[in-house]
């Protein structure tokens, strides 16, 4: 009688066991996380035409830049420059109302085994390797050890720079005209009539095609120390030197003190090296009347 009773028990755990083997059977597996980390990073990386779309967006961006930023660092560049003529300027009145009015040369002539010029003493040697001493120069006690004797516009690291010391030394050219021709009678500022149109510094430089490393196959620029005016222009002897750096003009300072911007006189270029602006001043800023 009681047999019947175990055998539907019996039937009935194993259905029971069977469902539930199936439902585990049928539960979700659990997604890796790296394989849905791979999923999410493929489904949001850039296409080839997104990364060269951006590309030429930045590029494009560049290209409008660059020329803003030139024009800022020329510009930032002519302005000091005009500040360092404004504080030689100023030096050089100084010297006039500490010597009596009288002018300075722009050489004093060999020494010590050199040439004194109007910022200080340049050794003998050869170009490039010069040593100078700026403690001798005429100016040297109002402006010390600055750097206002040099130009931000003036490229040393040009190839076709060409070193006349071991180092820069100046980037401007005293007058010519003001310096004494006799050391014995120097000149002084009485001679000056109109200071607002007469320069006492310039840009300068000279294009040298006969002093080695130049030639006259491999013209070079390089530092020249006064600036006057060049007649010859026709002459293989044409050396002018004044440099119009400041995208083809030239700043001068004059001897009230303002400083100004000049073009090239009209037909004076240096062919010798055209690309680097080199020609003259209006002679009527420059020679005494």
């Amino acid at each position: 009688m009681h047999r019947p009773v175990v055998a539907s028990i019996g039937l009935a755990g194993r259905f029971e066991s069977a469902r539930s083997a199936g439902a585990a059977s049928r539960s979700p597996t659990p997604r890796s996380p790296l394989r849905a980390g791979r999923k999410f990073l493929t489904s949001h990386a850039f296409t080839l035409v997104e990364l060269l779309v951006s590309v030429a967006i930045l590029a494009l961006l560049a290209a409008l830049l660059l020329p803003s930023l030139t024009r800022g660092k020329v510009a930032a560049w002519r302005a000091e420059c005009s500040s360092n003529l404004r504080q030689l300027g100023l030096a050089t009145q100084l010297y006039w109302d500490d010597n009596h009015g009288r002018c300075f040369a722009w050489s004093d002539g060999p020494t010590n085994g050199g040439q004194l010029y109007w910022f200080g003493w340049l050794g003998g040697g050869s170009e490039g390797q010069r040593q100078f001493d700026l403690s001798t120069g005429a100016l040297y006690s109002y402006l010390a050890g600055s750097g206002v004797r040099l130009c931000p516009a003036l490229n040393y690291a040009l190839a076709q720079f060409k070193l006349k010391a071991d180092g820069a030394v100046a980037g401007f050219g005293y007058n010519l005209y003001l310096s004494p021709t006799n050391v014995l009678i120097p000149a002084g500022i009485e001679r000056i009539s109109q200071p607002a149109q007469l320069t006492l510094f310039a840009d300068a430089a000279q294009i040298n095609d006969f002093q080695a490393p130049a030639s006259h196959s491999n013209p070079m620029i390089e530092e020249w120390y006064y600036v006057n005016y060049s007649s010859n222009i026709s002459a293989s002897t044409y050396y002018p030197n004044g440099h119009f750096r400041h995208s083809q003009r030239a700043n001068v300072g004059f001897c009230d003190g303002h400083v100004g911007s000049e073009v090239m006189l009209a037909g004076s270029l240096d062919t010798k090296l055209p690309s680097q602006w080199v020609g003259n001043l209006r002679p009527e800023i420059l020679i005494l009347p």
